[in-house]
């Protein structure tokens, strides 16, 4: 049975390159446009947190840092000036992992009454997914390979397919990774390989992939991903990529082809209005919790490790390490 709600406040909190610590911190108090939240799960994000944590690449290196961003709470408190909200309120936001929260009531979300906690916390992940889906302008038929069987790159080919995608094809070079793949029913999992450009052709009417979506982070893959391109196709960038990228030869890889290369990190967005392909962070977020609340997307089959907020620091361990088998990792703050 369930622990009484945390009453103190606790937060995790990057210390140091591989360092994380589990801090006591204030009960914080909400200011008059803010909401005071007890958080009931939290979703570590495999990819971006583990760079940060591990200071790669193309991350600040700043220490200390908190970490966390897929924050399901409950509203304790509401400021003077706020709105639509009253306590026990559920609430998606992009809040760090912590016991208690206060986040801005503008940038937080109503939990639909039909979404369990755990699928919803994959909300901004999955918003993360649609802006680079949505920049990619799928169009009903055309075939689209996901190199990356993570979390945002099985969230992706399953919202390639909503759009349209035939065949909808996942890539990775890890044959355990691809089973969470074979899972959520992808088309196709392919291993990557010497020979995955004539594998992926013949799923694709001989050619290439229409779209082609980078979701690794990995530099190399980002020349693996111009090469599945057909021509006159897309590329799209959705992986963070940590590090530079050698051997790429624009002239022969980009230009003759026709490629169209397509940035597509989460902060590349309108800020204030969504318009055709280019959504507001907000909106993607609140049309992700929509999909998830109508099942169009399957995230239990990507839930492989739940952890009690007081072992926060194992997940970290089995973050640094890199397990194949690990893909979503669950903080639960209610025991």
């Amino acid at each position: 049975m369930d622990r009484p709600p945390v009453s103190e406040n606790y937060r995790i909190i990057f210390t140091g390159p591989g360092v994380a610590e589990l801090q006591a911190a204030p009960l914080p108090r909400p200011q008059d446009n803010e909401l005071l939240i007890r958080t009931r799960v939290s979703l570590i994000s495999p990819g971006t947190e583990r760079a940060f944590f591990l200071g790669l690449p193309n991350t600040s290196r700043q220490y200390p840092q908190p970490s966390g961003y897929s924050n399901i709470g409950e509203v304790v408190a509401v400021g003077a000036q706020v709105q639509g909200w009253k306590p026990g309120d559920r609430v998606a936001s992009a809040a760090h992992h912590a016991a208690y929260v206060t986040v801005e009531a503008a940038k937080c979300l109503h939990v639909p009454d039909a979404l369990p906690d755990e699928p919803a916390c994959f909300f901004n992940l999955t918003s993360i997914a649609l802006q680079g889906i949505r920049k990619a302008r799928v169009e009903l038929g055309e075939a689209v390979a996901v190199v990356g069987a993570g979390l945002i790159g099985l969230l992706a080919v399953q919202l390639a397919r909503l759009q349209g995608a035939l065949p909808a094809v996942s890539i990775d070079q890890d044959p355990q990774r691809l089973e969470f793949a074979d899972a959520i029913g992808v088309d196709a999992a392919l291993v990557a390989g010497d020979d995955l450009a004539p594998r992926l052709a013949e799923l694709c009417d001989g050619e290439g992939a229409a779209v082609v979506v980078e979701a690794t982070g990995h530099p190399d893959a980002i020349l693996t991903a111009l090469t599945l391109a057909r021509p006159f196709g897309r590329v799209v960038l959705l992986g963070s990529t940590r590090g530079e990228t050698d051997h790429v030869n624009f002239y022969r890889d980009v230009h003759k082809k026709g490629l169209t290369l397509i940035g597509a990190h989460d902060s590349a967005r309108p800020r204030l209005e969504s318009t055709h392909g280019w959504w507001t962070q907000h909106d993607d977020r609140r049309i992700a919790l929509q999909l998830l609340a109508r099942r169009r997307l399957q995230v239990e089959p990507l839930i492989t490790d739940r952890f009690a907020w007081q072992d926060a620091l194992m997940a970290y361990e089995t973050l640094q390490s890199w397990s194949h088998t690990a893909l979503g990792l669950l903080l639960d703050w209610t025991r």
